[in-house]
């Protein structure tokens, strides 16, 4: 395809006189890792104008960095680190010092030795637009499946197109509180409402400052936006930001708590399909990417049309970045359409130039992908205007409709920092760090910007793992069986099974060690209901960032299970005199009793009496248990050899028994007493003190169960009873 060119709306006049390139202005990283006697080597390219190096680290959680070498050669390649174990994750800053450039070139990396597997990643809110369904209704099912494969639980809206932001945000608001321990991220898929914020303009066009579209108002839990100070109105009409117009006054956001990404496909009309076929063919090509249906080539290009520019060498982003993710030698420089077109395999790519909202100088215009099929994943584009991605055929969003590409963002002002993504993080976790970037990682210029956006599936990954296939799950008796057809990546260890049924509805791993061979068996299925099996195999990833253990994402099949082996179960003190104590338990679905007293002393007796020979507080643990299950209940005992006190008057009535809660309690002992209940495990669940004439008791607060009734008198004289709550 030949190369468009035309009179752009440019960012600012590029500096063609100056001899230094954007590829001088970062430094390309990559990484070996020993796990004997564990060290990591880092490696960069050489560069001619480089006078020395620094090198410095931090762990991957933290945000200051330590310094390890100052003042290295300008000739080093580069630097051994033997301070590190095997499991760990680390991050290296390395700095190039030059006299001939305006600012330092800066390099980061990711690196782990064998660092351990995620398997679950959170919570993940997918808002959807109502528009989509029910035509897209089984693609987004598969996404949901998809997403659960790979780790994430999914909680799923739908919202109209219309719907005022505020409202959308409460909504997202609560959905986070429920579990902002877990919940990660959020995900856009359609024309969901736009949120509009900030008097600034990163491209630095006078007519293009004000209010930019944000996800981050979205994405950001905790900060406060205000519409009351912001009055601009010289700009473009869609930038216009005045009090009480809906749109927001902050240019920068505070901290974000969530991972967010955008698929919105709307308002593309130089494309032929409508918004539901370009959908369709995104989730489609998603789909396939996450099971590895085809696998892109590690490498990246990189089309750079504004070179050094005063120092800001935007695409110094690309360089940067691809080294941990690609390699450096498999980093090329060449014509952004050209080099990728008809399919040809890229894993990431970057373009810049002068722009407009439907152009980016020597990239192409947004016409140019409606026939384009291009093979690059992952892509970085950058120029004036079309960061401002809510508009008709913005070139920012385009690259999503055709080819494989599924993510784009808009890097250079501030630079992003994506070099997680080379240990296994996805790009939404590099999106969350891009976006609260105030100075851990070089940024230029925009950092904390409102508008930082990423247009794409925020949950996707550098490293795809072939799936296995042909999942059954067939229940036998108590147990249930899964089989399933192996991987066909060359490299997998073995397999993981993850169940979920409708007592627990998140998955949990099922297999104590590694499964090498392609069956497993879960054994007594307990409780009735839906069982789920997730099958997921296993690699150790040999990357540019070093090592770590990455799964492919899950294929699953279900079992139903029709019995039930759950054991209710109450016990407690019958009768005490003295040193003898009289036992109850009682039991649905346990068969086998096994009382340890707490003296040495055991019963396999459902009702067993014991009698204790010393003084002294003991705890009997009643162990009730089937072929298939068990249950632990403890009880305190106090005793004092020696003292026979009277028991309470056996005349000790509770009715109705069955009951809904409110009881009425007889017996013809009137003094004083004290009344606890406890539940089936054990627990006290009601206690009143001093009841004397007043019998009724009202328990209507407990659940639907089996309990436990005892009546204590001044003396510590007790009687037990069993009631039932329906």
């Amino acid at each position: 395809m030949k190369k468009i060119i035309l009179v752009f709306l440019t960012l600012f006049l590029a500096n063609t006189s100056s001899a230094q390139s954007s590829k001088d202005a970062a430094v390309e990283l990559w990484a070996k890792v020993q796990t004997a006697a564990p060290s990591v080597t880092l490696n960069w390219i050489t560069s001619a104008i480089a006078t020395s190096y620094d090198v410095a680290k931090k762990l991957k959680t933290t945000t200051s960095w330590t310094t390890l070498a100052v003042g290295l050669s300008g000739t080093t390649t580069s630097y051994i680190d033997n301070s590190v174990v095997a499991g760990g994750n680390y991050e290296y800053r390395v700095i190039k010092y030059a006299p001939t450039l305006t600012y330092n070139g800066y390099g980061y990396i990711n690196v782990g030795i064998e660092t351990p597997v995620v398997e679950n990643r959170g919570k993940l809110i997918l808002i959807a637009a109502n528009n989509l369904t029910p035509t897209l209704a089984p693609e987004i099912k598969r996404l949901e499946d998809d997403l659960e494969g790979d780790g994430w639980e999914v909680l799923t809206s739908y919202v109209s197109t219309t719907m005022v932001v505020t409202a959308l945000k409460t909504m997202i608001n609560n959905t986070y509180n429920l579990d902002p321990l877990n919940t990660k991220a959020l995900f856009f898929l359609g024309h969901t409402p736009v949120a509009y914020s900030g008097n600034f303009g990163p491209d630095s066009h006078p007519d293009h400052q004000g209010a930019w579209p944000t996800d981050s108002y979205f994405a950001e839990m905790n900060g406060t936006w205000t519409d009351a100070s912001v009055n601009q109105t010289t700009v473009s009409a869609r930038n216009i930001n005045i009090p009480g117009d809906g749109k927001f006054d902050q240019s920068n956001s505070g901290i974000v708590e969530l991972q967010v990404g955008r698929v919105d496909l709307s308002s593309m009309p130089a494309f032929t399909l409508t918004e539901i076929q370009l959908t369709k063919n995104y989730l489609d090509k998603d789909h396939d990417y996450r099971k590895k249906v085809f696998s892109p080539i590690r490498r990246a290009v990189i089309d750079d049309n504004f070179g050094y520019f005063s120092g800001e060498a935007f695409a110094s982003s690309g360089y940067k970045n691809f080294g941990p993710l690609v390699t450096p030698t498999n980093v090329v420089a060449g014509d952004y359409l050209i080099t990728m077109a008809a399919g040809a395999s890229y894993l990431w790519s970057y373009g810049c130039g002068g722009g407009s909202f439907t152009s980016c100088g020597g990239v192409g215009v947004t016409s140019d992908f409606t026939t384009a099929n291009l093979g690059g994943v992952f892509t970085m584009l950058f120029g004036s205007y079309f960061g401002d991605w809510d508009i008709t055929n913005n070139f920012l969003r385009a690259p999503l409709c055709q080819g494989k590409t599924l993510t784009n963002l808009w890097s250079g002002r501030p630079h992003w920092a994506l070099h997680h993504m080379g240990l296994g993080e996805n790009i939404g976790y590099s999106t969350r760090v891009t976006q609260n970037n105030t100075g851990t990682y070089y940024y230029s210029y925009a950092q904390n910007f409102v508008g930082i956006a990423l247009m794409g599936d925020p949950t996707l990954r550098n490293d795809v793992v072939t799936p296995v296939s042909n999942v059954v799950a067939t229940r036998i008796g108590n147990n249930c069986n899964i089989s399933w057809s192996a991987s066909t990546q060359t490299n997998v260890l073995g397999y993981n099974i993850y169940m979920k049924n409708d007592t627990n509805k998140t998955y949990v791993k099922i297999n104590p060690s590694l499964i090498t061979g392609t069956t497993y068996t879960n054994l007594c299925l307990v409780y009735p209901g839906i069982y789920k099996y997730m099958v997921r195999a296993l690699v150790l990833e040999n990357v540019p960032s070093g090592t770590y253990y990455n799964m492919s994402e899950g294929i699953a099949d279900t079992a139903m299970n029709t019995n039930n082996l759950a054991i209710y179960a109450n016990a407690g003190i019958q009768t005490q005199i003295g040193s003898t104590v009289n036992f109850t338990a009682a039991a649905t679905g346990g068969t086998v009793f096994s009382w340890n007293f707490g003296d040495a002393t055991n019963s396999s007796l459902q009702n067993p009496p014991h009698a204790y020979t010393t003084s002294g507080n003991y705890t009997v643990t009643l162990v009730i248990s089937n072929s298939c299950n068990s249950k632990t209940i403890t009880i305190p005992v106090g005793i004092t050899t020696g003292i026979t006190p009277n028991i309470v008057d056996e005349f000790f009535v509770i009715f109705p028994n069955p009951s809904n809660g409110n009881i009425m309690i007889g017996t013809s002992y009137i003094d004083n007493f004290d009344i606890t209940v406890f539940s089936s495990d054990g627990k006290q669940v009601f206690y009143q003190s001093a009841l004397s004439n007043q019998k009724e008791v009202n328990l209507e607060g407990l659940a639907k169960g089996l309990y436990l009734v005892q009546l204590k008198d001044r003396d510590n004289r007790t009687v037990n009873k069993r009631l039932i709550i329906e």
